[in-house]
């Protein structure tokens, strides 16, 4: 068990905590959440030992191991993958060490015969001989393959340094996990791996995440962080969602009732307060009066975007054609002879581990790169707007935000433009920051506002939802459900890609194609998807 006790955070003037009491207990995964800066992260970071509190004090069960997801992707770069794993257990990695050190001596003593047998007994308690199998079993699950297993963490890429943090905090059964933003470039297949263990998991979880299906998945508990409080509601993120809005219905119904009944005395006593013969009733309902107080409703500190792709014309039957598309990269093979045609009804999401394939798909098809081989035509009807994966060089200038996104802009009018800056949160005197200044999630505000702007009926989007917190992810889930037009994307978000795409299609190593008229739950447990992924030697599934 974990504890909070009178827990409060300053920063600066700024009570980010204030007097928080919270307790986390064994078998419960708590899903941590709130808005953009409430102190989500933060909060793991004290709960960890990492930041110390203004004032309060953690507890935890004594004799309890706690573990958190690294953050720092190159703290680890010049140990070897499986032992960076291990060292998830800090005090079994220690005695493995120990122990090499003193077998590794020449002049072996009594006294290191004394010291080993100690260590090999703590070790064996530990179950030390399992470790190298338990670390290699958290690897491959995650998508790790062996044959990276003795490599140095500084030979992986960075999505792969992901996966060996991940799992080694989950090395070695902590009785505390802590894992902040735990699905971050994890592909879909790894994070349904991920799901299936937390599930599984005894202990105590308390993990910060924007992934709304994930947050279902695995949490029995939600701790919602708003205006430096924490509140515990039981259940998952839906049952939060739906019991918070269900608290604030019944606080405004009551309140009414208390408003009419405010009204109904205070007509009586304005009526009568002269009224000799009534002035005793007058009196009494002003006390009634005196004692009515309304409820005290705070606004969520949560503010939603308002995202509404509207394009400018509707699209034509013909939308896009791909023909023998082939693309190497450094020697690899990333598209092999695709072959699809896009119909004006078809919302596809690219799923998949390949992440690399999807992009330099969405790159050719946008324009931005050119195939070795085969072609593509769109349609003469189709306009679109492309969201790349990749943003960095589209803020490298000195424009305001309003200067940026007026260059897209038809209607050069600055109050049109700042209208769509309005709806993703940009107001007042923000319109007129400077790129530069931006922080992530604020430029894949910008760069949808792009989107909405153009009136494009083709929308290309590969992972729009990195950098958003959870409120922007809801809003642009609702936008994609909308659009009338086209949609080509992929996303780590197993919500937005079920409750979007009504065709999938995956790119598995080698460059070949899976394309399946299906929802994205009714693709993961198809068995005859399952073989033909395994196998990789399959071409274009026939619709």
């Amino acid at each position: 068990m974990i504890s909070a006790s009178n827990v409060t955070l300053r920063v600066g003037k700024k009570a980010l905590f204030e007097d928080v009491n919270i307790k986390f207990t064994e078998g419960n995964c708590y899903g941590m959440i709130g808005a953009n800066g409430a102190g989500k992260s933060t909060f793991l970071k004290i709960l960890s030992g990492n930041l110390e509190p203004t004032n309060g004090e953690v507890i935890i069960t004594p004799g309890e191991r706690l573990s958190f997801l690294q953050q720092d992707h190159y703290k680890y770069d010049e140990y070897l993958v499986l032992d960076t794993v291990i060292m998830g257990n800090a005090r079994l990695y220690e005695i493995m060490k120990e122990k090499e050190a003193i077998y590794a001596k020449e002049d072996f003593t009594d006294e290191d015969g004394m010291k080993a047998s100690e260590l090999e007994g703590e070790f064996a308690t530990m179950n030390g001989w399992e470790a190298e199998s338990d670390a290699a079993t958290l690897l491959n699950g995650l998508g790790i393959d062996t044959d990276l297993h003795y490599k140095y963490l500084k030979d992986l890429t960075g999505a792969e340094k992901v996966k060996v943090l991940l799992a080694q905090a989950l090395f070695g059964n902590p009785d505390i996990l802590l894992l902040d933003e735990p699905t971050n470039h994890l592909d879909l297949d790894a994070i349904a791996w991920l799901e299936e263990f937390l599930i599984n998991f005894e202990n105590t979880v308390i993990v910060v995440s924007h992934d709304r299906y994930f947050l279902n998945k695995v949490c029995t508990q939600i701790a919602d962080i708003d205006y430096g409080k924490i509140s515990l509601f039981a259940g998952n993120y839906d049952f939060w969602y739906e019991s918070s809005q269900l608290i604030v219905r019944q606080m405004k119904e009551a309140n009414k009732k208390k408003e009419d009944k405010i009204k109904e005395l205070q007509d009586f006593i304005s009526r009568f307060s002269a009224n000799a013969s009534k002035s005793k009733q007058a009196t009494s309902r002003k006390k009634a009066l005196e004692k009515i107080e309304l409820d005290d409703i705070r606004p969520s500190s949560r503010k939603y975007p308002y995202i509404d792709f509207r394009p400018d014309r509707e699209i034509g039957n013909e939308v896009l054609s791909v023909e023998g598309l082939s693309k190497t990269i450094d020697g690899v093979k990333i598209l092999d002879n695709l072959e699809f045609t896009i119909n004006r009804e078809d919302k596809v999401a690219f799923v998949g581990g390949n992440e690399l394939a999807k992009t330099v798909l969405f790159k050719i098809l946008s324009g931005e790169m050119e195939p070795d081989a085969g072609t593509y035509k769109w349609g003469i009807t189709t306009t679109q707007a492309y969201f790349p994966k990749d943003f960095g060089g589209e803020f490298d200038n000195d424009y305001t935000i309003t200067e940026w996104l007026t260059q897209f802009s038809e209607n050069k009018d600055v109050t049109y433009v700042r209208g769509f800056l309005g709806r993703m949160l940009f107001a007042g005197e923000d319109g007129v920051k400077r790129l530069k200044v931006l922080s992530g999630g604020e430029k894949v505000r910008c760069l949808l506002s792009k989107m909405m702007i153009s009136g494009a009926n083709v929308l290309i989007l590969d992972e729009p939802t990195n950098h958003l917190d959870m409120e922007s992810i809801t809003a642009l889930n609702n936008g994609m459900i909308k659009f009338p037009g086209v949609l080509l994307f992929s996303s780590r978000d197993h919500q937005i890609v079920q409750t979007t795409a009504n065709r999938i299609m995956e790119i598995v190593p080698g460059g070949k194609l899976i394309d399946k008229i299906t929802t994205y739950d009714e693709y993961l447990e198809s068995d005859e998807m399952a073989r033909k992924r395994q196998t990789y030697t399959m071409d274009e599934v026939d619709n």
